[in-house]
């Protein structure tokens, strides 16, 4: 599979760094059966082009970070949630102010710290002594775009406070439930460098983010444009005066959506995907393997990533291109593993090399 080819006034993105790796080429099936391509879908290229449009915006403010740019496109087409890793100072929440100001998005930031409790995250009910009721009072969870800034410095029970509100967009509070916004998209950072005093992600919530992504430190040339944009004024907590403006809306992102549920996928597909699922759980340097929420993710990136291609239908080189950020943080290595030096990444890539892909 080739770059999706975005069909837009603005200028051809770049092909996406290792954290969303671009399709190999050239591609394994070229096209689903006949019985699907009687029902295939033809991507709109206005909507195709409103994304396209969101990534040139953001790239006004973000430098050097097009792969997770391109991750969190494919989140909001899923309806999914982000964990961002990465060092201090590589534009992770600038990225996040930027995606939810070019699409016309509310957004909320929570410092997570040893103290939160979650109730600060959910909300609470609130006595009124002028009606001698109790009121409920929303959280900072009640937006489109929740920034969860190092979500692994809280304890294990405010963490979990958000499990509820990404599985089901919900928040109970006294038995109601209350419904979330619609988009609702959690992006939560973590720091990959420094452990003291954090509080490692259970495995049932890492499993309910759709992606991990990766921000890695820019190249040379493009710290090079971070200084010169510094020196020529650029303040990041002025987006306007930096030109970034809204180029689509929630009712566009919903299109698109739909279009993304009618991209057709082959058995043959179907069963790749699986395939590349269950041989995590047969590695031996894993103690667990994805589980089949992660296969569904992955069709669903997959499907994603075909529709942003132009094309109505998912070939296993889809497949193999989101495999790597969809299930990289649902496979846990075992610890003779890590003493010998394996990461996910190589498990990972040792099951794409060993799985037998359909012709």
């Amino acid at each position: 599979m080739t770059e999706p080819t975005w069909q837009s006034a603005a200028p051809t993105p770049p092909p996406p760094t290792p954290a969303v790796p671009p399709p190999p080429a050239p591609p394994i099936a070229a096209q689903p059966a006949a019985a699907h391509r009687a029902q295939q879908l033809t991507p709109s290229d206005e909507l195709r082009g409103a994304l396209a449009a969101l990534r040139t915006e953001v790239g006004k403010a973000v430098v050097g970070q097009d792969a997770a740019v391109s991750g969190l496109i494919i989140a909001l087409l899923c309806r999914g949630h982000v964990l961002l890793e990465g060092v201090p100072g590589v534009a992770k929440t600038l990225l996040v102010r930027t995606l939810s100001t070019a699409l016309a998005l509310d957004t909320k930031r929570v410092q997570f710290t040893p103290d939160l409790m979650p109730g600060d995250v959910t909300g609470s009910l609130v006595y009124d002594a002028r009606t001698a009721q109790f009121s409920f009072r929303e959280g900072p969870v009640f937006t489109n775009l929740l920034l969860a800034d190092e979500i692994n410095r809280t304890p294990p029970k405010t963490q979990a406070s958000l499990l509820e509100a990404m599985e089901e967009r919900q928040v109970s509070v006294d038995g109601t439930p209350r419904q979330l916004p619609d988009p609702f998209l959690v992006i939560a950072t973590q720091n990959p460098v420094e452990y003291e005093g954090t509080y490692p992600l259970p495995e049932a919530q890492l499993d309910r983010f759709l992606l991990k992504l990766t921000l890695p430190l820019p190249e040379r040339d493009q710290e090079i444009e971070v200084l010169r944009r510094h020196a020529a004024g650029f303040d990041p907590r002025d987006l306007a005066a930096a030109g970034v403006r809204p180029v689509t809306d929630a009712a566009q992102l919903a299109m698109a959506r739909a279009e993304v549920a009618q991209v057709q996928v082959a058995p043959e597909v179907l069963g790749y995907a699986v395939d590349i699922c269950r041989a995590t759980r047969q590695s031996p340097s894993l103690s667990l393997g994805v589980s089949p929420r992660g296969a569904t993710a992955l069709l669903a990136t997959a499907r994603a990533w075909a529709w942003l291609a132009g094309r109505g239908y998912v070939t296993p080189d889809d497949v193999k291109a989101l495999a790597h950020p969809t299930l990289r943080h649902r496979v846990q290595l075992r610890a003779e593993a890590e003493l010998e030096g394996v990461t996910a990444e190589s498990v990972l890539d040792t099951v794409l090399g060993a799985v037998p892909v359909p012709r």
